[in-house]
């Protein structure tokens, strides 16, 4: 709630409270080449992350739930462990390994590793749809003669799809909100936004980061509850 107030200050220090109102943090927020180049990769790199992690989480929800695969628990574990394993360490480990290979500052080592960090979060979503989801309903298009398929993309996609789409706002926001990974494996050229309001914190304090701030706080806020209300419609309709 302080963000909020501050950004609209006239002065070139952060006060609280403001000492009158401006827009000229907003302004420089949006004409400025550093801010705008960082959100714009930022935002670039969590809509690959998005159609990846959906697609690789969805397809693995569905082999979770209703495929019979041997060591599912195992796979289930490894597929969630980005969850569990503190991100520090998925950082050390993800540099020494990308480093070699040239991936570092790379927008494909971006996608690579907010893909692995953003999959369970659309298998969760997901894996808890197909699981309300009465097998009866596919069992019945398979005896009426559709391919699975046919009954995949008939039948159990439309009745996911809400869940699809919130586990892919939750990928979007952890792609976009990734600080600690990011900052080990970004290079000169390319720099997300969160490295970029650190530094900017660290060596050149300014309204402008409070600016910043409340238009991402605006924008996650408006995606949660997108993710919401997906996520309500998709428990009704798998349990009409």
């Amino acid at each position: 709630l302080l963000i909020l107030p501050v950004s609209f200050s006239p002065s070139t220090e952060l006060a609280f409270p403001p000492r009158g109102l401006s827009l000229r943090w907003y302004q420089l927020f949006f004409s400025d080449p550093g801010w705008v180049d960082a959100t714009l990769f930022s935002l670039g790199i969590a809509a690959l992350t998005t159609v990846c992690s959906t697609a690789i989480g969805t397809m693995a929800s569905v082999g979770l739930v209703r495929g019979r695969l041997p060591g599912r628990q195992t796979l289930e574990a490894l597929l969630l462990a980005p969850l569990i394993v503190p991100h520090i360490i998925v950082a050390i480990a993800v540099y020494l390994q990308f480093a070699p290979l040239g991936l570092t500052g790379t927008r494909l080592g971006f996608v690579l590793i907010h893909t692995a960090l953003a999959v369970p979060y659309v298998v969760l979503v997901v894996s808890a749809a197909l699981q309300r989801l009465p097998p009866s309903l596919e069992m019945a298009g398979l005896n009426l003669g559709a391919s699975r398929l046919r009954c995949f993309w008939s039948i159990t996609m439309p009745l996911i799809s809400p869940a699809i789409l919130a586990g892919a706002v939750f990928s979007a926001l952890a792609s976009f909100d990734e600080t600690v990974v990011s900052f080990f494996i970004s290079g000169v050229e390319h720099q997300t936004i969160t490295r970029k309001m650190f530094e900017d914190i660290e060596f050149n304090v300014s309204p402008v980061i409070a600016a910043a701030s409340t238009v991402f706080v605006i924008g996650t806020v408006a995606l949660m509850w997108l993710a919401d209300t997906a996520k309500r419609s998709a428990t009704k309709r798998s349990g009409a």
